[in-house]
């Protein structure tokens, strides 16, 4: 009865380890598929992003480039780094646009910085401010209208 009793023991034991294992196997395939998913929203805002570009060159004549500056201040994500934007210029109106796959009022408020930052080092007010995003969550388009930022996305 002994041994029966130490068997059940030591497969209760061995039934909880191999939960742990698989537990932590799948916590390990989820950082893996955000990761993988993070990497795939980036490739989708590149791909975009140089869609739109030639389309707005050829078919309207917008000149689009990436403008890169220093934020010495740290005005943007609190410590000095380099920030960029892309930018579509007509007539000498520059229209700033952030391209992004999900946008959150922080990214509102981190793009209305970069904003005042392109304005502060070019000394050239922009036009209009855009985002373009599948997806802006409700404090994000609360946020876009206080600041006047126009947020195109998709409207189920």
């Amino acid at each position: 009865m002994e041994d029966m009793i130490a068997g059940f023991k030591r497969h209760d034991e061995e039934i909880a380890k191999l939960r742990e294992d698989m537990m932590e196997g799948f916590r390990l395939l989820g950082r893996h598929i955000d990761a993988l998913g993070a990497r795939w929203g980036l490739m989708v805002e590149d791909a975009f992003r140089e869609g739109l570009k030639g389309l707005l060159e050829s078919e309207l004549g917008l000149k689009v480039s990436r403008w890169t500056g220093f934020d010495d201040e740290g005005k943007v994500f609190g410590f000095p780094c380099m920030v960029d934007i892309d930018v579509a210029v007509r007539d000498g109106k520059a229209i700033l646009v952030e391209i992004k796959s999900h946008v959150n009022a922080s990214d509102v408020y981190a793009f209305k910085r970069k904003a005042e930052i392109y304005e502060r080092k070019t000394g050239q007010k922009p036009a209009r401010l855009m985002m373009m995003t599948p997806y802006a969550d409700g404090k994000a388009q609360e946020a876009a209208l206080k600041h006047n930022i126009e947020i195109y996305c998709f409207v189920a």
